[in-house]
């Protein structure tokens, strides 16, 4: 991901990571498509993965600009948790906000090494088995009805820990390198006490744990472009570092990014 100046010219994808689409259909994305005016037939689509969705659509655009498909990528995660957040319900109200953020990812020729800038390793996790526990309590084909946020907040809390810590290893694992080797874990900023328990397994001291929950609250897909963007932009995370994007969310889906700025 280095710098450059891209227009909407270049974008040869939008993908918007949500769970919470402007419409039931079309795809938020070709409405931004629409609204930057890109190319006609400049490929667009949503990704629901709730708090992995910017994850999995970076892979996803990864994944499609290694293959050669495409060459530039906006990536997007979006969400308006208020929409679906039941007021009553201390177990949820209390955490979810409304956020969006985005990165612009662009193919490059390296050298193949871990000193390469950009998109170094990634990789997704998902078990079904695990899908009442963090859901939705309505939908278009069961309730007719968006519904509101349950979450069955003992069991995520005990997975999440776990997950988020598989993807981090899992990452730095492919890239041959320990994840202590790392100068940032950017998380999913599901809670303090997920992140600081995470950071703690892995044997990352506090001060290379990003957080920013306690001022942007958890936005699910929103929060991990959301964080990078405001630790960038402060100059806490500089060109050159390394730093891994994880996160866990409904579905369960959880996964990770190693990537260098």
């Amino acid at each position: 991901m280095k710098n450059a100046n891209i227009t909407a010219e270049d974008l040869d994808l939008i993908v918007v990571g949500t769970i919470t689409p402007d419409n039931t259909f079309p795809a938020v994305s070709t409405k931004i498509a629409g609204a930057l005016g890109v190319r006609p037939g400049t490929i667009a689509f949503d990704l629901s993965a709730a708090c992995s969705g910017f994850v999995y659509s970076l892979t996803m655009a990864d994944n499609m600009i290694r293959l050669g498909q495409i060459k530039t990528a906006l990536v997007i995660g979006a969400e308006t948790l208020s929409r679906i957040t039941d007021w009553t319900d201390r177990n949820t109200c209390v955490l979810f906000g409304d956020g969006a953020g985005a990165a612009v990812v662009r193919g490059y020729e390296g050298e193949g090494t871990i000193a390469d800038r950009g998109i170094l390793s990634t990789h997704l996790f998902a078990d079904g088995s695990q899908y009442e526990h963090l859901v939705s309590t309505g939908g278009v084909s069961s309730t007719k009805e968006a519904g509101y946020i349950f979450m069955n907040g003992k069991e995520v809390f005990k997975n999440a820990i776990g997950c988020l810590t598989q993807a981090a290893e899992t990452v730095a694992a492919q890239a041959g390198i320990a994840v202590t080797d790392i100068d940032w874990l950017l998380p999913h900023q599901a809670n303090l006490r997920i992140i600081e328990g995470v950071g703690h397994k892995l044997n990352l001291p506090p001060e290379k744990v990003i957080v920013t929950i306690d001022h942007q609250a958890n936005t699910s897909a929103a929060s991990i472009p959301l964080a990078l963007s405001e630790t960038v932009n402060s100059g806490k995370i500089k060109k050159g570092d390394l730093v891994i994007l994880n996160s866990m969310g409904g579905g369960f889906t959880w996964g990770g990014v190693l990537v260098r700025i």
